[in-house]
This record gives structure tokens, C-alpha cells and sequence, in this order.
């Protein structure tokens, strides 16, 4: 053991190790500890990290971040294991309900029906929210959701010759009418757009865990209000909190932080258990299933905004990995990017397929942003041995909804893996 160069408080070990399954810890300050941001197992030794390695690990396998050779789980897991987790995790989310949800202090914006389009656009890039809920004064009832989605549809149909909707309009056509111009504008699409719901998918504070994240993936919504109403005949709802499986997976996160081995599923590498989806060639290589056959959507850097735009709606995808001519990551392009054009008014300044991406998002970001992974922030990323714990933690944090699954070194795009990959996955749905 001997200290590193420049830091003289951080050691190191070098030592050859062969190719098979190893397990250790690191006795620090007369204490057994293990390294929590590696994968590891509860075994005799209580928790200890452990690593497989297939083959002799070279200089090649170390780049920037991703520091540590390819790790897997010493065995394929089975069927067996896979029901034992997803039993627990079921039962968990059976048995708790949305009212875990809220917070200790929160705010939840609704805007009017009757509000312009063009206001609400400035409100939500203002408010820095993707969604909000709808509220109808004559009903008196919360009626819909305007979501970043919304906005792409309508600034496509501005950029389409021969539509009804001009930019003048937008400064008086209101949220109510856009959601009737809307279901026409759903109809006229190819039959690869998804319909939309015309009712508000909501839940109530005692609905279970698992109804809400079900209500998610089968509406294929982001978020669904959750609606107390002290009045038998649902009258006078008020919102309490807007649910999401980044809420929901951040429970089942906690609840078995200290008890992952119960859970044999956590600890397997996110490419062995076929969930997300591939590139087509890594796809094919272990024979996955169809559903990580299914098209990857991505786009060159040179792309024009219109083209993700399209692609967004088409694909029915929340997010669009940007690459270069190597297919290795830029930045990412999310629905949600769309109202940073609400910004000094600039959808009425562009045109749509002569703007690039990059150039669309820089126009949300300070002068001096960069992007992609450069800043750490916009582009969330992990590796296919990465295990399905890590990613778990990571899509729970707030804002990340997917993580690109890259290649070490190279940067090169293997794959996404989002919130609802996993939750389908967990549930079994």
C-alpha cells in the first residue's frame, strides 16, 4: 500500500488478481468498511463489495469516470430469483400508498383552461416545471395536464404550411381550445402516434404505490395528480402532490437500502437482465428479446430542431441521445428542452428545420454552458455491467427520467434505460 501522488491522504493497492469472482473490504481507522458506490453483497463478512473478472483488465478499460473494469455477478440469476424479487417489491409497493409521496412542504402550480397557450408557455419555462396541471372554473375540477409534449406538437403545427394556427394566435388561443385542436390534430397522425387521454388520469392519496405506477405506465404519462376530495361527490379536489416513478422508485430505494441481498434481482448487471433498450447490433449479439429490438431513436448533432421535434412525437420517446459521427454522446435532446424556446420569445424567432439541436439548447443556457457530459449535469450516463441498484439510485434522483448506457472509453451509445424500462421491468408488466 502506498500513498498517491498529490494525495498524500488517498492510498492505494496494486495487486494481480485472476480472472474469476473475488470479494473484499477495507479495514480503515481499526473498522471494517466497503465501498457503497460499487457493487456489492451480503454475505458471512456481512456487506462486502465484490467483482467478477472475465479477462485481464487493460489500460484500454479506463477512461475519465468510468475508472473500473467491466464487473458482473458471479451467475446468471434465474427465474426463480427474479419472481422472489419482484414478489417483495410488489408486496412493498401494495402496501403503502401515494400519501408517502408528499412532501414536508411543496407547491404544485395549476393553471386556468382559459389561460393563453403562449402565457402558459412562459409560465412553465419560468417555473422550470414540464407539467401542470389543469383547472376548469366552471366545472370547478382539474380537468387535464399541459406537458412540455403539448408544446411540441403546437410549434410544429406552426411550422407546418397551410396551418390554422398562426403565432399571433398563440397570444390569444387558449389552453381549452388547443386541448380540442389537439384531439383533431391526434387524429390526422399516422397510426404510430399514440392516442391521448381525453380525461385526467389522477389518483388519491390512498391509492397504493403500485396503482399509481401502473396508472403511469399504462396511461405512458410522466406524472399523475394526486386529488383529495373531502366531499363524497368529489367536489372542492384540491391537488396534494404530482406523483411520479422517480417518486415511487425513490421509496423502494429507501425501504431496502440495508436489505438489497433479499433482492437478488439488484445486484445483477442491467445488460444480463435485458432491460432498456439497445442499438440494434448489441441487441442481436445475446439474442435479446423484441422489445430491445425495437428502433433506437438518435440523431446526429447537425440534425435541425424539426427533426427531433419529429422524431420525439413519432417514436414516442421523452428524450433523444445526441451523437457524433463515432455515435459517441454529445448531449441529450428532452421534450421537456422545449420551453427553454420560450425564452425571449424564441419560438417566434427560428424556424424550425434551420436551427440546429445543439443550437436549441444552447438558447436556454448561460453563455458560457457547454454540453453534454462536459457539465456533468444534462446527460446522465452508466454502463451496461453497471448493476440494476446503481441505476435505480440514480433514476431516482430528481429530474433524471433515463440514463444512456454508453461504452467505456469511446463514450459510444449502447443504449437508454428509463423509469418506466425499469419499473416494466420490476412489476412485470
Amino acid at each position: 500500500m502506498s500513498p498517491m501522488e498529490g494525495c498524500p491522504t488517498v492510498f492505494q493497492v496494486i495487486c494481480s488478481l485472476s480472472p474469476g469472482y473475488h470479494q473484499y473490504k477495507f479495514y480503515v481507522d481499526g473498522e471494517w468498511r466497503y465501498d457503497e458506490h460499487q457493487p456489492c453483497v451480503r454475505g458471512n463478512y456481512d456487506v462486502v463489495n465484490s467483482v467478477l473478472i472475465t479477462r485481464e483488465p487493460s489500460s484500454m478499460d479506463i477512461d475519465d469516470g468510468f475508472n473500473h473494469p467491466e464487473m458482473v455477478t458471479p451467475a446468471s440469476i434465474s427465474v426463480a430469483d427474479i419472481d422472489v424479487s419482484r414478489h417483495r417489491i410488489s408486496t412493498f409497493l401494495s402496501t403503502h400508498t401515494a400519501y408517502e409521496l408528499l412532501p414536508e412542504s411543496g407547491k404544485v402550480i395549476a393553471l386556468d383552461v382559459n389561460l393563453p397557450v403562449k402565457q402558459a408557455f412562459h409560465i412553465l419555462h419560468e417555473q422550470g416545471i414540464p407539467v401542470a396541471p389543469l383547472w376548469d372554473f366552471c366545472k370547478g375540477q382539474f380537468v387535464g395536464i399541459l406537458s412540455a409534449l403539448d408544446f411540441i406538437l403546437i410549434l410544429r403545427e406552426l411550422g407546418n404550411h397551410g396551418s390554422n394556427l398562426t403565432e399571433e394566435e398563440l397570444e390569444t388561443h387558449t389552453i381549452s381550445a388547443w386541448k380540442e385542436g389537439k384531439m383533431h390534430l391526434s387524429r390526422q397522425m399516422d397510426g404510430n402516434a399514440r392516442s391521448y387521454p381525453r380525461h385526467l388520469i389522477h389518483a388519491g392519496p390512498y391509492d397504493s404505490l403500485k396503482d399509481v405506477a401502473i396508472k403511469i405506465l399504462q396511461s405512458k404519462v410522466a406524472t399523475v395528480p394526486i386529488i383529495h376530495s373531502s366531499s363524497q361527490d368529489g367536489s372542492f379536489p384540491q391537488i396534494l402532490h404530482l406523483a411520479t416513478l422517480s417518486g415511487i422508485l425513490k421509496c423502494i430505494c429507501r425501504n431496502f437500502k440495508h436489505s438489497s441481498s433479499s433482492l437478488p434481482v439488484l445486484q445483477q448487471p442491467i445488460y444480463s437482465i435485458r432491460v432498456g433498450t439497445w442499438v440494434q447490433e448489441i441487441a442481436e449479439v445475446n439474442g435479446q428479446p423484441s422489445t430491445m429490438k425495437r428502433p433506437f431513436a438518435m440523431l446526429n448533432k447537425n440534425a435541425s430542431l424539426g427533426d427531433a421535434l419529429s422524431l420525439l412525437v413519432q417514436a414516442e420517446v421523452s428524450s433523444i441521445p445526441i451523437v457524433d459521427e463515432n455515435y459517441s454522446l454529445v448531449d441529450i435532446y428532452s421534450r421537456s428542452d422545449i420551453t427553454a424556446l420560450a425564452k425571449d420569445k424564441a419560438y417566434a424567432q427560428i424556424h424550425l428545420d434551420q436551427l440546429s439541436i445543439l443550437q436549441a439548447l444552447q438558447l436556454g443556457q448561460d453563455a458560457n454552458h457547454t454540453y453534454g457530459f462536459l457539465n456533468g449535469q444534462r446527460c446522465h450516463m452508466c454502463l451496461r455491467s453497471d448493476p440494476l441498484h446503481k441505476v435505480m439510485e440514480q433514476l431516482a434522483n430528481p429530474g433524471v427520467r433515463r440514463l444512456v448506457i454508453v461504452e467505456a472509453g469511446s463514450k459510444r451509445v449502447e443504449g437508454i434505460i428509463s423509469l418506466s424500462d425499469v419499473f416494466r421491468f420490476l412489476l412485470g408488466v
